[in-house]
């Protein structure tokens, strides 16, 4: 029997100030009393005159600066930003940056107020998993779309020595609000803007691509426009000389409304992809982006069966493949996806990202270790599927 659509509350308090030159509306979005920490990552930044921007808009404000913020944001980096915040009494955070800036900033905000070990804001192995229950109030400049944490309330960080990398979700870290400014995007390099097209896609993925649910045509039909159309921008996006501002702007809304829980609302979302990813990253640095493609074609080809009705739906209504089987449409739609990811140039198997045979067993051991032993929509992808999933993807040929 199929599942009817669950019931839900969506609520998401982040208003968005999408277009071009919206820089110098902070002035009307942050309380002039507020003092404010402005957060980012290395110097492209600087680089390229954003933070300059945001100085001047802030002129009025009394502000400071911290950087040095990772592509995968560290317990260790953030906590020492949470020790300037209390030592020095800011009260408002402005995270300048990608969703690696965003998601630490969202985490020194909630740490900066937590009463008690902000370790146990994180749960899976590292903490007890404790209610966030006040954070700083927080602003986002996204400059690289990916992630779409500029309107959600979840961070992921990196523990160095815990040697994991774990997430932890809160209302009270859902942005105020968040700058969306396509033109920022102009100064990416290609590996960052595929990162963050496929970043996107497999979002969209991992809430849609799970079982057929009643009473969901609209949540499935979001997911599939959103994913045609980055199947269709997917190559003009990573195109660096082509700085089309409509494309730009289309990926952006796209990379945003991917994971601002619209999506997920009241139907199953899987996430093995990312649980699968994550521990690839704390083993040899991967980008984040690379290790979900790297581990996608072999995961919709291990738990084909499981996927399968949806996988038909997929192949139907997002690859327009209408000729052949349910299986042939099944089979044909893990290709076109394989397909899609090497045209923008993203890996589809673990050898591409340097992950070797050797290497499996302590994947398999961390997953244990941070409690993913019973993950997917079902929660029937064991320790011993998940296993398959990495060594189907060391020699997955497409």
């Amino acid at each position: 029997m199929q599942q009817e659509v669950a019931n839900f509350i969506f609520h998401n308090p982040t208003k968005i100030v999408f277009g071009k030159d919206q820089i110098p509306s902070l002035s009307t979005l942050i309380p002039k009393d507020k003092k404010v920490l402005i957060t980012y990552g290395g110097g492209s930044v600087k680089r390229f005159g954003t933070l300059d921007r945001v100085r001047e808009a802030l002129a009025d404000y009394e502000i400071g600066e911290f950087g040095g913020i990772e592509a995968n944001p560290t317990y260790e980096t953030c906590m020492r930003a949470v020790e300037l915040i209390q030592k020095e009494g800011y009260d408002y955070i402005l995270a300048v940056g990608g969703g690696s800036v965003i998601d630490g900033s969202k985490f020194i905000a909630a740490a900066a107020e937590f009463d008690g070990d902000p370790v146990n804001i994180f749960a899976k192995g590292v903490g007890t998993g404790e209610e966030v229950k006040s954070a700083l109030p927080l602003g986002t400049i996204l400059t690289l779309p990916a992630t779409g944490s500029e309107m959600n309330g979840t961070a992921v960080v990196t523990f160095k020595e815990k040697e994991a990398k774990v997430s932890f979700n809160s209302i009270k870290v859902y942005p105020a609000f968040s700058i969306l400014e396509p033109e920022l995007t102009y100064t990416l390099p290609k590996r960052q803007l595929a990162n963050g097209v496929t970043d996107s896609f497999v979002h969209i993925l991992e809430q849609y691509l799970t079982y057929p649910v009643g009473g969901a045509r609209v949540q499935d039909g979001f997911s599939e426009s959103l994913l045609r159309t980055l199947i269709e921008i997917g190559p003009e996006v990573i195109d660096e000389e082509k700085q089309d501002y409509a494309i730009r702007a289309d990926f952006m809304w796209t990379a945003t409304i991917a994971l601002n829980r619209l999506l997920s609302t009241g139907v199953p979302g899987d996430w093995s992809t990312h649980a699968l990813g994550h521990e690839i990253t704390v083993l040899n640095h991967t980008d984040h982006a690379r290790t979900l493609s790297a581990i996608l074609p072999a995961v919709l080809s291990v738990r084909k069966e499981a996927k399968f009705d949806k996988l038909v739906q997929y192949a139907e209504n997002v690859w327009n493949i209408q000729e052949g089987s349910d299986e042939v449409k099944a089979d044909a739609a893990i290709l076109k996806t394989a397909a899609f990811l090497k045209s923008i140039d993203m890996p589809v198997s673990l050898t591409e990202i340097d992950v070797k045979q050797e290497d499996i067993d302590y994947l398999v051991k961390q997953l244990e270790a941070h409690g993913n032993t019973a993950i997917s929509e079902r929660g029937d992808q064991t320790l011993a599927v998940s296993r398959d999933i990495y060594e189907k993807a060391l020699s997955l040929e497409i």
